[in-house]
């Protein structure tokens, strides 16, 4: 439920302040006119992200247990490929996303008011695509059911609160921290749906080493405790897991994590030249 609170949490909250970027920068404008037309191109992309779930879940559900096994080992490396990539994206380009932003909507303005549309749509459905895929991973990983559902919906609804916050002006958040420390904890959540999604090809067959277990605590770790549950569902974690998973989630969270670490690290203020001596 965890990890699935922190997905909806993080990429809701991208998403919230895109949103909130453009309402504010109309409002400022007083184009408060053309704001249905942003709300139109903002609920196409939260539905086609529904969408695309649905679809995702469908899709899974008619396939042989073979097939299924590399459609989600597949899409569960891709979802990591493309959250990784954000994390990085967002921690660098955070602090030009509103200047950015609002020279697309002075460019949509000068072309047509549904050019504005096209703006919030192309901008909430690169998030909600994004969401979708990773979310349905993170639902396949960790294996909670409806508690993974409650766990997203309630971090998407925080976020939806914290975009309001931010537009209202209520609160002054430091969305630089709140970013780094989200994107820390959504490496190590990467990290287990990509050694979930791994083990799920080397079950279909797809790679070698099914039978080659780093460890198996499963007496240790029972599935059905509250610690296995704990743990299965905030890092994906397997009591039964095969070296090759093993050795890809450390290179994994080492190297992202060091390389995450450096880029949002804060460049030491700089020392006074010293004054020559008359």
């Amino acid at each position: 439920m965890f990890s699935n609170f922190l997905i909806g949490l993080r990429e809701g909250i991208e998403a919230a302040l895109i949103v909130s970027i453009l309402v504010t920068y109309l409002v400022k404008l007083d184009q408060r006119h053309l704001l249905p037309r942003l709300w139109i191109g903002v609920s196409a992309a939260v539905a086609l992200s529904i969408g695309f779930a649905a679809l995702l879940a469908f899709i899974g559900a008619e396939l042989s247990d073979s097939a299924e096994q590399i459609f989600a080992g597949t899409m569960s490396i891709l979802a990591v490929i493309l959250i990784t990539w954000m994390i990085f994206w967002m921690a660098k380009r955070a602090r030009y996303i509103k200047g950015h932003l609002q020279g697309e909507v002075d460019d949509a303005l000068s072309r047509g008011s549904w050019a504005l549309a096209i703006i919030a749509f192309l901008a909430v459905a690169r998030e909600g695509l994004e969401t979708a895929l990773f979310l349905w991973a993170g639902f396949r990983s960790s294996g909670e059911g409806g508690a993974s559902i409650w766990g997203a919906v309630l971090g998407l609804g925080v976020a939806v609160t914290i975009g309001v916050i931010i537009y209202r002006g209520a609160v002054n958040l430091n969305l630089g921290q709140l970013f780094r420390w989200t994107g820390i904890a959504l490496i190590f959540v990467a990290a287990g749906v990509l050694g979930h999604g791994l083990g799920d090809l080397q079950e279909a067959g797809v790679l070698p080493g099914a039978s080659s277990l780093a460890f198996d605590v499963s007496d240790s770790v029972p599935v059905d405790s509250w610690y296995g549950s704990l743990l299965k569902g905030v890092f994906s974690f397997s009591a039964q897991t095969t070296w090759l998973s093993f050795v890809v989630w450390w290179v994994y969270v080492v190297t992202t994590l060091s390389f995450f670490v450096k880029t949002t690290k804060k460049s030491p203020a700089k020392k006074p030249l010293a004054q020559p001596v008359a």
